[in-house]
């Protein structure tokens, strides 16, 4: 026999006696226990009643018992088991056929040997399940062993666990979807997710697809698996270690806010094997929408002017400049701080140009831009050796901001405003162009 095999039953007969051996037997008393357990695991004993009990099992991808852990039975009979069969394919979904993934079970706890037995990994590295399917030489030679035992009829109650029969039924229990579907293009259904029934609809004979949403158990587990890896193996301890005890290690991986979740309570079996081998607990990654980072400062899509700057943030200024204006007597003082009033707005637009220039490469996209290519090489990061090599850009941005001095004192003002002349515009373009170095 195959050492899998032998280890299995070597196994079983030591759980078996470690049982009903009892320290206070004798030893006539002991011998007999050890021939009862040579009986009960003799092969010629021990396969027919697995082959009999092989049927409380079944193998399953998707068990519903995930859902809800009494949906397996209802009034219909047992909810069908589920064997997604997807093939493989790069589309970089995480589904099933994309994962190299075990299959679950679920039924009798008290048939669980014999799902152990079947899904036995032979030298070859198939599933013992398989061999009999096949009808391999291993699988005939292993009935062989066991006189008197008709392969044929032991293969079918093995083959038990994976077949039903051929009714698909669901269960209230587990979540329910109908899904529209032209009668002509049933086909495209993707059956992995459940089992169905199409229901007609006698109105405009539409079709409807049953799906019964189901969960992917050795997905599951092997996501616990591997996170059970990135933070508990053997490396990772290491490298907690190290930085405990300030050493150099090339670092870990850590996965923040996990939450576990329990099936089954205090019975796991009840779910599933994999559920049961697992303890009931599973892991589920952080699934909270993203936090939106709130956005002080945007990067304009049309005009600076209009959608970085505010009038409004340079009223005192403004109004200064009102009193200013509104004086009677005008001398080489009243000019000096109408000139610093001016300078002042200006610094509000370069200070605001740099917060602008800090969130260009986050949420600058030149497809949806609309930017003047003046305004583009003032504001980009791909504009800044044209900055420093030309002035023509320059020349149009001066101009802008000498337009935002000279009207946003009316927009502020209103009515109060005194009309100002070219004079006084020409006196802002003259102060713009003074400090123009400080906007490359």
């Amino acid at each position: 026999m195959d050492n899998a095999i032998t280890a299995f039953f070597d196994e079983r007969k030591a759980a078996w006696l470690k049982k009903n051996v009892k320290a206070s037997m004798s030893d006539v008393d002991i011998k007999e226990k050890e021939q009862e357990c040579e009986q009960v695991f003799a092969l010629k004993n021990w396969l027919p009643n697995a082959a009999s009990r092989a049927g409380q099992m079944s193998i399953s991808t998707h068990p519903c018992t995930f859902s809800h852990p009494s949906a397996r039975k209802n009034k219909n009979g047992y909810a069908s088991s589920v064997i997604a069969k997807s093939k493989q394919a790069n589309d970089g979904f995480l589904r099933s056929g994309n994962v190299n993934i075990a299959a679950d079970a679920l039924g009798n706890a008290a048939a669980l040997d014999v799902y152990k037995f079947l899904t036995l990994e032979m030298a070859d590295g198939e599933k013992l399940l398989t061999h009999f399917e096949q009808d391999s030489q291993l699988a005939k030679a292993l009935v062989e062993r066991a006189d008197g035992v008709d392969y044929t009829s032991l293969k079918q109650g093995f083959l038990a666990m994976t077949t039903s029969d051929g009714e698909s039924l669901t269960s209230s229990k587990i979540k329910q979807i109908y899904f529209p579907v032209h009668p002509q293009r049933e086909q495209v259904v993707n059956k992995e997710v459940g089992e169905y029934k199409v229901k007609e609809d006698e109105s405009d004979g539409d079709a409807y697809h049953q799906l019964s949403v189901l969960t992917a158990s050795g997905m599951v587990f092997e996501l616990r698996k591997r996170l059970d890896a990135m933070r508990f193996g053997d490396e990772v301890k290491e490298a907690r270690d190290c930085k405990k005890n300030n050493l150099f290690h090339q670092g870990y991986r850590e996965i923040y806010d996990l939450t576990t979740i329990g099936y089954g309570g205090t019975k796991p079996q009840n779910i599933s094997v994999l559920n049961n081998q697992n303890g009931g607990k599973a892991h589920l990654l952080m699934s909270m929408p993203p936090k939106l980072k709130r956005r002080d400062i945007h990067f304009p899509s049309v005009n600076f002017f209009t959608q970085s700057v505010r009038y409004s943030a340079c009223a005192q200024q403004f109004r200064a400049l009102h009193a200013l204006y509104s004086k009677d007597h005008n001398n080489m003082h009243v000019r000096a701080q109408r000139d610093n009033y001016y300078e002042s707005i200006i610094h509000y637009i370069i200070d605001i140009m740099w917060l602008v220039r800090g969130v260009e490469e986050e949420q600058y996209t030149s497809e949806t831009s609309h930017l003047s290519k003046a305004q583009t090489t003032w504001l980009c990061k791909e504009g800044r050796a044209q900055r420093e090599t030309t002035d023509d850009w320059l020349d149009e941005i001066c101009r802008d901001i000498s337009q935002f001095l000279f009207h946003g004192y009316d927009k502020v003002l209103g009515k109060k405003a005194i009309k100002l002349g070219k004079a006084e515009y020409q006196h802002m373009q003259d102060r713009v162009l003074a400090m123009k170095e400080a906007l490359r």
